[in-house]
């Protein structure tokens, strides 16, 4: 009797669980959870998700786009790249509340093996927001989701750490930088030339130019050599502390070694050079090149002549000119820098010898060109030709601005041509140029001399004219 009772009270509990697990399928199958976004594809993989991710401004619809995916579509699995993928855009717009949850949801899928991709974009974006010890944090729990540390995340770590600019951090950031190339040296890894380059970068980026210089002397003596990235790094940091000397000891290194420099690193250190007064270093520097088959091209050319004009070098920079125009095509800047030198030195011939000479091989001066051509006649005492070249600029459809009027209204009020004044300003009017407040000021003070003429500054054209 006992046992039958126990037989029935099981048979009991085993019919009420099965009625409440039919119930509870029944009210499942009824129960729908409408989709983020309509209408939602009908077969969904990964590189879809990312694609539908991807085209999803708003982070927040985002999110849910890839939770429904993840718990309502059927047959439907996260993969490393759709997390990646998620995980990089939330960093980016610093969102790391939900960067945290979704590392958290990352790490206990077992479905998805994780790579360390995801904590290089994670420690740079936490250093980029300046939060440090987050972006050590995240170094040290690397090993929870079953990646290996490699040389390439110490290095980005130590790119984060080095800098870093707020006073209240820079203690923790440089003790964490120390710690992790410690790290590269208790592993028994070599640091790699990526490594010195990092270090050397994030140094001179946060101003410890010091510390890259002794980073540099310990490259060196490690017999580590530097290529085209670390020379770059360390010359455009003795440019900037005005260390000439250096930078172009560092260069030749460069060239010697048979990395080209960039254009941008060669006018940094040409600039330098003639700041200091060095002229014929960087000339000596633009020659080099040649002799290396380094063509200098327009930009450096341009720096170069510049300060050979500025220096009163004219000839040098048109023999320099002369040069480069046998090897290379100059561009309008190359031309403008060396008219500009000769029209400052009063060789408008020259000038003119060069302007025709540009037309011919068809790289047509702009207003720039014709501004400085204008200004060599007017402080040649001969506005009139500046006026001459004034309406070539309007036939050849290059419009004068309020600098090119400027210009000769300076000069006409330095000859005391107040009716040719009188015409600029029409002409002026006629183009819908505003005359700028210096010009008036040097118009009115003339015709306070000339009441007859004064009176012709009627009220229209100065409610025309004036700015």
């Amino acid at each position: 009797m006992h046992h039958l009772r126990r037989a029935l009270a099981g048979a009991t509990h085993h019919h009420h669980r099965l009625t409440l697990s039919a119930t509870l399928t029944t009210a499942t199958t009824k129960f729908t959870v409408s989709p983020p976004i309509k209408p939602w594809p009908k077969t969904l993989t990964p590189t879809r998700l990312i694609s539908l991710l991807n085209r999803t401004q708003n982070l927040d619809l985002a999110l849910q786009i890839f939770h429904h995916a993840a718990h309502f579509h059927p047959n439907f699995s996260h993969t490393f790249p759709t997390y990646l993928f998620l995980v990089s855009r939330l960093a980016r717009a610093r969102l790391f509340s939900q960067v945290e949850t979704l590392m958290t949801q990352l790490k206990n899928d077992p479905m998805v093996q994780c790579s360390e991709i995801v904590f290089v974009v994670l420690i740079r974006n936490y250093g980029l927001a300046g939060r440090y010890g987050d972006a050590l944090r995240w170094f040290g729990k690397v090993s929870e989701f079953g990646v290996k540390r490699t040389g390439r995340l110490l290095n980005c770590l130590l790119n984060a750490l080095v800098q870093c600019r707020r006073k209240g951090d820079m203690k923790g950031a440089r003790k964490g930088a120390k710690w992790a190339f410690g790290e590269i040296l208790d592993r028994g890894w070599k640091p790699d030339v990526m490594t010195y380059t990092v270090l050397m970068d994030g140094y001179c980026r946060s101003g410890r130019f010091v510390d890259a210089v002794r980073v540099m002397d310990e490259m060196e003596e490690n017999r580590v050599r530097p290529n085209e990235i670390t020379y770059g790094v360390m010359i455009e940091a003795y440019c900037k502390e005005k260390r000439h000397g250096e930078a172009l000891s560092l260069l030749g290194d460069m060239i010697e070694r048979r990395y080209v420099p960039s254009s941008v690193l060669c006018c940094k250190v040409i600039d330098v050079l003639c700041e200091a007064g060095k002229v014929e270093d960087a000339y000596a520097l633009w020659r080099r090149l040649l002799r290396k088959n380094v063509t200098p091209d327009n930009a450096i050319s341009s720096t170069l002549i510049h300060w050979l004009c500025k220096e009163g070098k004219v000839s040098e920079a048109k023999k320099l000119f002369d040069e480069f125009d046998r090897s290379s095509i100059p561009s309008v800047l190359t031309y403008n820098t060396l008219i500009t030198g000769l029209c400052d030195r009063g060789q408008l011939c020259e000038a003119g010898r060069l302007w025709d000479e540009m037309v011919e091989k068809r790289c047509f001066p702009n207003a720039f060109t014709y501004n400085m051509l204008i200004k060599g006649f007017c402080k040649a005492d001969k506005p009139e030709e500046g006026v001459r070249v004034l309406k070539e600029m309007i036939q050849k459809r290059c419009p004068p601005n309020e600098s090119t009027y400027s210009i000769l209204i300076e000069g006409f009020c330095d000859s005391g041509s107040l009716e040719q004044i009188m015409e600029l300003l029409i002409l002026a009017v006629s183009n819908g140029v505003r005359v700028d407040a210096n010009s008036w000021r040097l118009i009115l003070s003339k015709a306070i001399g000339n009441v007859e003429t004064g009176a012709m500054l009627d009220d229209r054209t100065l409610e025309d004219s004036v700015t």
